[in-house]
């Protein structure tokens, strides 16, 4: 299958499905066998002061920025520690690159992937409305990020400013927005990115949902669906307490846990994905 299927040129040249993270299934349908470690697994976790991480949520492509010169192009680092998912990385080079584009270009890496030990010194210096212990903050696990602007802060910086309309678009959202401690427990932080993939982070920017919502929302109904890039997708959400059938019927799909009991399976297809539960 030609690679432009993937890409939504309306919007710019970003993919729609990462390939690094999609199973494929054969053109008609396949069952699925989900087992109860999947929860805790995926790039939808939930991780806060109620659900830490769980070990096999850690992802596995952690690299230190400083030695892969091919994802540091276009940025700068704070310090030559940074760690971060490989993936998550490859795609924030992509964002950074389209930003390029519109002439906003002094971002700057202050914090990726941080071990059990960083944190819990961070939490003794910020305290619990800027940091979480170790163990229950999203650093751990890989897939968070903090962004900086050499400019200025990031309220002020067109660096955020830019982050805030078009992260979406790249599978990131900001993480700890503005009026929404009551949910998230975490004051403010425009410098705070969250790797969730498309179409989540779409949805999550159309309704102005933190991860804690968006997980909620998709609980409740079970299930949702639409178009994205001339891509229909379905996604669809499985209480797992053990191994359980779902059933598959488009060629691709993702799957990640909700790190509280729940397991999300996003599928797409040019049309008419359809995911259903095997009877």
């Amino acid at each position: 299958m030609a690679h432009e299927v993937y890409q939504l040129k309306s919007e710019g040249d970003y993919e729609i499905i990462d390939v690094n993270q999609m199973q494929w299934a054969p053109e008609e349908s396949q069952v699925l066998e989900i087992a109860r470690d999947q929860v805790y697994q995926g790039n939808l976790l939930l991780v806060n002061k109620d659900y830490p991480v769980h070990q096999e949520g850690v992802k596995s492509d952690v690299v230190n920025l400083i030695q892969h010169k091919e994802l540091v192009k276009g940025y700068g680092l704070l310090d030559d520690r940074i760690r971060l998912s490989q993936g998550v990385a490859q795609k924030f080079l992509q964002m950074v690159q389209a930003a390029e584009k519109d002439n906003v270009r002094h971002f700057l890496i202050t914090s990726g992937y941080r071990d059990e030990e960083k944190q819990s010194q961070l939490y003794q210096d910020k305290g619990a409305d800027f940091a979480l212990p170790a163990g229950h903050s999203e650093h751990n696990l890989g897939l968070a990020l903090d962004i900086g602007s050499t400019l200025s802060d990031m309220n002020q910086a067109p660096e955020g400013k830019w982050l805030q309309k078009n992260a979406w678009k790249y599978g990131f959202v900001l993480r700890y927005p503005k009026d929404k401690k009551d949910i998230t427990g975490i004051e403010y932080e425009p410098w705070h990115f969250r790797y969730v993939g498309l179409p989540h982070s779409k949805i999550m920017q159309e309704k102005n949902f933190t991860l804690e919502e968006y997980l909620s929302y998709i609980k409740e109904k079970k299930n949702i669906g639409g178009t994205i890039g001339g891509m229909e997708y379905e996604v669809s959400y499985y209480s797992v307490s053990s191994k359980k059938s779902v059933k598959v019927q488009a060629n691709r799909y993702e799957i990640s846990g909700d790190n509280m009991g729940g397991v999300i399976v996003t599928a797409f297809a040019d049309e008419n994905a359809r995911i259903r539960q095997d009877k």
